[in-house]
């Protein structure tokens, strides 16, 4: 009987991928659905359609729609948000680094006519208010941004003074997240643009008064 346990505890797992693990298809298909119409119009039925993935497996990988859209959250940061943080540099001068920032961000949300604007400013934003969970995600992909939006402010301080930067990023990253909602809205990327262009002049003008 001990060799049997024994056995039995030395066999192989079967074979299958880790839980909560999609084909990066099948993952960019849930959030380019969740992304185009949003978290309560995207119905589990579709997004199974959509990603070839079984009902059985949306709830035992990701307990449900819930966990998915989470997952395609994630996804969309590293792979559409993370170039946008990556323009921030530093690169150049602080005023072209924002405004490779500011291209980026108006980019995203312009770029493709079925997913305006942005998945987390936009559809996370949406559905946040009543779930805590979502709120609490929400709250830590805006401090990401506006992390790193400090970051590059402080990069360029001067010695000589003490701006405030971490006001100055929540103010970059709100125009950022107001930019992605008019785009939702179906502003132009050219109007966009002159509205990032003034932030951009506006923060420059502000620092060199420090």
């Amino acid at each position: 009987m001990g060799e049997n346990m024994e056995a039995r505890n030395q066999a192989p797992r079967p074979r299958g991928r880790p839980r909560g693990v999609l084909p990066q298809q099948a993952l960019d298909a849930a959030m380019r659905m969740f992304w185009a119409e949003g978290y309560d119009a995207a119905s589990i039925d579709r997004l199974c359609r959509e990603t070839g993935m079984p009902r059985a497996s949306l709830y035992q990988d990701f307990r449900g729609k819930q966990g998915l859209f989470l997952a395609a959250i994630a996804h969309y940061v590293e792979t559409r948000i993370g170039p946008v943080v990556a323009a921030l540099g530093p690169r150049g001068t602080l005023e072209e680094d924002l405004a490779a920032f500011f291209d980026a961000v108006v980019d995203l949300a312009t770029r493709d006519r079925r997913t305006p604007g942005c998945l987390v400013s936009c559809v996370l934003a949406d559905v946040a208010g009543a779930n805590d969970t979502f709120r609490q995600e929400l709250d830590r992909r805006f401090s990401a941004l506006e992390d790193a939006i400090a970051q590059r402010l402080e990069h360029a301080a001067r010695p000589d003074c003490a701006p405030d930067n971490r006001a100055l990023a929540g103010m970059l990253a709100a125009i950022a997240r107001g930019i992605m909602l008019r785009a939702r809205g179906g502003a132009s990327a050219q109007s966009l643009h002159m509205i990032a262009e003034m932030a951009v002049r506006s923060v420059v003008a502000l620092r060199s008064q420090g």
